[in-house]
C-alpha cells in the first residue's frame, strides 16, 4: 500500500529489493489489495517474489467488496488475482473493508458460498476480512462465519475507535488470528521528530525511543496481536522495523511507559483536526481535490503550529506544480462520493472547507509564483 514510487508509480527496483532484503530477514506475510497503486500492487509483487520468494511468505491479499455488484464477480476477482501474483493460491483471502452495510450486502450476494467454494477448490487457504466500522457489526461479522483471521485498524490513538480494545479480545477469544493495520496510523505517529508536546510526554521515559518504536512496541504489546501490517517506503525504515520486531514482545512494555503512551494518545487526539490515515481510499476526487495531502498538511498545521511552513508546504503540493493538476481543498463540490468511501467516516466536505478557510487566501497565486519559480525556473506553469 505504501511501496516507493518514482514519478507517481512504484519505484519496482527499490521495492523489490525492499520486499526480498525484508524476507531474507525473516518477515513472512505480505499484504496487499486490488486497489493498491492503482492495481498494480499485486503485479508488482508477482515479481518481486520470484525466483523462490514466493514459498518463503504468507500472502494476503483481498476482494474488493465495494465494486463487487453480483455472485460471479467475486470468483472474477479472485481468478485475475491469482493470476496477476502468479499464483496458485492466496494464504489469506480478505473482504476488504466491510463494515455492517457492506457484510449485509455481501451475504446477500453469496459471499460465505464463495468462500466455502474457494478454500474447497484450494485457491484460498484462510477466509477473513478487513473492518473499517462499528464495534457491533464487528462483532456480528465475527459471529456470522467461521473466520480464520480478521484485520483491524489498532494503535494508541485508536483504542476506541472502530473495533478497537474491545473487538480486538472479543475475536481473539474466539480463536481468530488478529491483523494489525495503522499501528502508526498513516504514518503519523511514526514522525522522526513529533510534535513538541509530544516529543515532551516521550522525553519523560527512562529508555529513549524513537516514536516509530514507541507505536509498534504498543501494538506488539498485547498477546492478541498476530501480525502487524507497517507500510515502508525507505531502506531506514525497513531496518528499524527489523530492529523493533526483534525486541517487542507482549507484556514487554511496564505500566509506567503504557501510561505514556496514552498520555501520548491523548495529546495527538488533542491536537491532530481531522482522523485521516492517509489511506487515499477517497481518491480521486471528481473536482480533483488532493483530500489527503490536504488533510495531512492542515494536520501537520495544528500539530506544528508554523503557519508560514503549511502555507507554502500546502501550495507545493496542491497547486500542480509537481503533479501537474490542481488540487485545493476548496475545489470541493460536496458531491459526497468520497464520504461514501472513506474507511473512517469522516464527514470530508465539512472537514475541507476548514482547511480552506486555514490554508487559502489571496495570498495564494503570489506563493504560486514563488513555488513556480524554485520548482521551474519560471513565474508560470
Amino acid at each position: 500500500m505504501r511501496l516507493p514510487q518514482k514519478e507517481g508509480r512504484i519505484d519496482t527496483e527499490k521495492a523489490a529489493r525492499q520486499v526480498r532484503h525484508a524476507i531474507d530477514r525473516g518477515v513472512n506475510y505480505l499484504d496487499t489489495a486490488w486497489m493498491y497503486h492503482g492495481g498494480e500492487s499485486e503485479r508488482f509483487l508477482a515479481g518481486a517474489l520470484a525466483d523462490g520468494y514466493r514459498e518463503r511468505v504468507k500472502l494476503a491479499t483481498k476482494l474488493p467488496v465495494c465494486i463487487v455488484e453480483k455472485r460471479q464477480d467475486m470468483d472474477r476477482f479472485l481468478n485475475a488475482q491469482l493470476q496477476k501474483l502468479n499464483t496458485t493460491r492466496i494464504d489469506y483471502y480478505l473482504a476488504h473493508g466491510l463494515n455492517g452495510d457492506f457484510w449485509d450486502r455481501m451475504q446477500g450476494l453469496g459471499l460465505t458460498e464463495f468462500l466455502d467454494h474457494a478454500k474447497a477448490t484450494g485457491r484460498i487457504v484462510n477466509a477473513g476480512f478487513s473492518f473499517h466500522g462499528l464495534l457491533p457489526d464487528f462483532k456480528r461479522i465475527v459471529d456470522a462465519y467461521p473466520w480464520q483471521f480478521c484485520q483491524i485498524q489498532y494503535n494508541f490513538l485508536d483504542e476506541q475507535h472502530q473495533a478497537g480494545t474491545e473487538g480486538l479480545q472479543y475475536a481473539a477469544a474466539k480463536g481468530l488470528g488478529v491483523v494489525v493495520m495503522q499501528p502508526l496510523r498513516g504514518g503519523t505517529l511514526g514522525r522522526p521528530a513529533p510534535p513538541p508536546a509530544v516529543e515532551a510526554i516521550w522525553s519523560e521515559s527512562e529508555t529513549p525511543r524513537t516514536p516509530a518504536e514507541w507505536a509498534l512496541r504498543w501494538v506488539w504489546n498485547h498477546p492478541e496481536v498476530t501480525v502487524a501490517l507497517s507500510g515502508m517506503g525507505e531502506d531506514a525504515q525497513v531496518e528499524e522495523n527489523l530492529a523493533i520486531a526483534s525486541q517487542a514482545y507482549p507484556h514487554s512494555l511496564t505500566e509506567a511507559e503504557l501510561a505514556l503512551a496514552g498520555k501520548a494518545g491523548r495529546k495527538y487526539r488533542e491536537i491532530m483536526k481531522v482522523g485521516c490515515t492517509g489511506c487515499g481510499y477517497c481518491e480521486p476526487c471528481p473536482m480533483g481535490v488532493g483530500i489527503a495531502a490536504s488533510f495531512d498538511t492542515y494536520n501537520h498545521l495544528h500539530m506544528f503550529g508554523n503557519l508560514g511552513e503549511a502555507q507554502t508546504v500546502y501550495v507545493v503540493r496542491l497547486s500542480g506544480v509537481i503533479t501537474g493538476s490542481r488540487g485545493y481543498a476548496s475545489q470541493c463540490e460536496r458531491c459526497g462520493d468520497c464520504v461514501v468511501k472513506c474507511p473512517q467516516g469522516l464527514e470530508i466536505p465539512d472537514l475541507l472547507e476548514k482547511v480552506a478557510a486555514e490554508l487559502e487566501g489571496d495570498w495564494v497565486p503570489q506563493k504560486e509564483v514563488m513555488v513556480r519559480r524554485f520548482f521551474t525556473g519560471s513565474p508560470s506553469v
